[in-house]
């Protein structure tokens, strides 16, 4: 074989590497967690959808999604933020909202995308008809008889009115529910965690996303992957679970499968549709 011919096919082998793990990598995985409180007698199940990013599974009527979303069979629905991109459309998000808030209660906080548009109050009117929408306070929603608080902050709680709404949602806690804060960004915990803030509560459980699993995940070597937005190169905090004290955080590494990630596939990394067991 000629030298011409040997750097064709090792050439060829490498993209076709590259092209299996990005297609690996762009396939949706439901990943399970579980979850112990003694403020909630009976079980309550939660799918947490975060980072979409206006994408769409098994069709753009998002039956992939909608598929593994039913056999979940949830008591509630909670949509983090980025669900769309900072540019582009919208409606296969808002498919994937609209269907889903005929069959489950839904619960919706923004993230950094959705601020960065040049539409974003049109946006969040939208889904206003939708869902609750929430920045800075709380919804309730009572499940097999008890009452669940779903509360939400913008990305990110360090600018400005965005800390005020931290603040708002801590005055308004309440131990006597089981509290859910809905926050994007993981690696601001200490704030969710109420750090420089006079709490006496803090919440159950804290949902975030925006770290896309660190993009490039090595098993053992590399499990929080090589970087994340607002974390750099080696994040601390982009997938799995994390305890502190009574409170849990889980960050979910996200949805999203945009065109513009083949510059950066996501290896070892699949997106996760997170499904959230509390006592059941």
């Amino acid at each position: 074989m000629s030298k011409k011919k040997k750097k064709l096919l090792i050439f060829g082998i490498i993209l076709l590497v590259l092209s299996l793990l990005s297609a690996w990598g762009f396939s949706m995985k439901p990943v399970n967690y579980s979850i112990s409180t003694p403020r909630l007698k009976t079980g309550v199940r939660i799918v947490f959808i975060s980072d979409l990013h206006n994408c769409f599974y098994g069709g753009t009527d998002q039956s992939g999604l909608l598929d593994e979303i039913h056999e979940a069979d949830p008591d509630i629905v909670i949509f983090g933020g980025d669900v769309i991109d900072a540019w582009g459309g919208t409606k296969h998000a808002l498919k994937l909202m609209t269907v889903l808030s005929h069959e489950y209660p839904c619960f919706y906080t923004p993230g950094n995308h959705e601020e960065l548009r040049d539409d974003t109050e049109e946006f969040y009117k939208e889904v206003q008809g939708i869902c609750p929408v929430l920045m800075g306070d709380f919804a309730e929603t009572v499940v097999n008889g008890e009452t669940v608080r779903i509360y939400g902050v913008l990305d990110s709680v360090e600018r400005g009115a965005h800390k005020t709404q931290l603040e708002e949602c801590f005055d308004t806690l309440d131990g006597n529910y089981y509290n859910i804060l809905l926050a994007h960004q993981p690696e601001q915990i200490d704030a969710y965690l109420g750090e420089g803030l006079n709490n006496s509560e803090n919440f159950d459980l804290i949902l975030s996303g925006h770290a896309h699993g660190g993009q490039w995940r090595l098993p053992k070597l590399l499990d929080q992957g090589l970087y994340a937005p607002d974390q750099g190169i080696f994040p601390d905090y982009t997938t799995g679970m994390y305890e502190y004290g009574d409170t849990t955080h889980i960050i979910s590494r996200g949805l999203a499968r945009p065109m513009r990630m083949i510059f950066i596939p996501r290896i070892f990394n699949r997106p996760e549709l997170s499904v959230i067991d509390i006592n059941r």
